[in-house]
């Protein structure tokens, strides 16, 4: 957790000081301003995504409810689901493996989020700039609820230990398996990005560039399938609530609400979590 901070405020940093040099005093302003403006949306966002859960409806119960069964069947089929995925890592291209080690690390992750950001900075693109905030946002959201989830709960690795072998506040790396980081913010991204689309195909193939660092994670014998499940569902919760804020408040006027309505379903022996958007 301490990588996304640290990382987030180094390029807020690095962002202010290449505006800085910036040839026309009045575009240079501009940056400043809109930096000193997106920064206090950050935290604004991320404020109220802490806070939220004391204002939640049933609804919101029911959906956290959701989560918690569809995770608690994932944890029941991890042995099993943890032979299929090592068979097909054995198998998969070397490509895709590294793609997903290395897009999940919070590195590579934050270099690409910034990309994204100082683009809508510099050309003063609202909607992009926007998108930058979210996945800064929900990042750091999530990236503080996973770091704490994972010391608190000392889950093993499958390389490490049986699925159901736990050592809470363990300072080993081994027993830092619940929930999937790399699994967090790649598809953390994946899903805020996704948003600002209404074309099915596009949403589709940016889901499955995000998916890559959740499965290669499973390849590498490195998660559960829960691990994996929880992560990208926590994903999918905090974006979309960040980003029904800041449209409620109309922080960004050239963006619009686009959300995924969650329902629960269930049927004999199942139950899951259904998104139409």
């Amino acid at each position: 957790m301490k990588n996304i901070i640290t990382l987030y405020l180094l390029s807020l940093v690095s962002i202010s000081l290449f505006s800085q040099t910036d040839s026309t005093s009045t575009k240079a302003n501009n940056v400043w301003n809109n930096l000193k403006y997106d920064t206090g949306v950050t935290l604004k966002s991320v404020g109220h995504s802490f806070t939220s859960p004391i204002h939640w409806k049933s609804d919101d119960f029911l959906t956290a409810g959701g989560i918690f069964a569809g995770t608690g069947l994932l944890y029941l089929s991890d042995q099993e689901a943890n032979g299929i995925f090592l068979k097909q890592g054995s198998g998969a291209p070397k490509v895709l493996k590294d793609f997903g080690r290395y897009f999940g690390s919070p590195q590579n992750f934050f270099l690409v989020s910034t990309g994204i950001y100082g683009f809508g900075l510099f050309t003063d693109n609202e909607k992009v700039r926007h998108t930058g905030i979210l996945i800064f946002s929900s990042a750091i959201t999530t990236g503080v609820i996973q770091s704490i989830s994972k010391t608190v709960v000392g889950r093993a690795r499958p390389n490490s230990g049986n699925y159901n072998k736990f050592e809470p506040f363990s300072k080993e790396a081994g027993f830092h398996s619940f929930p999937s980081g790399h699994s967090v913010l790649s598809f953390t991204m994946a899903h805020a990005v996704a948003k600002q689309f209404d074309n099915f195909w596009a949403k589709a193939g940016i889901y499955t560039v995000g998916s890559i660092a959740p499965i290669s994670r499973l390849w590498a014998n490195a998660h559960w399938l829960s691990d994996v499940g929880l992560g990208m569902a926590l994903s999918v919760v905090v974006v979309d609530g960040i980003d029904n804020f800041m449209n409620k408040n109309k922080f960004y006027t050239d963006s619009k609400p686009k959300t995924i309505s969650w329902r629960v379903s269930a049927g004999a022996g199942t139950i899951g979590m259904i998104g139409t958007f």
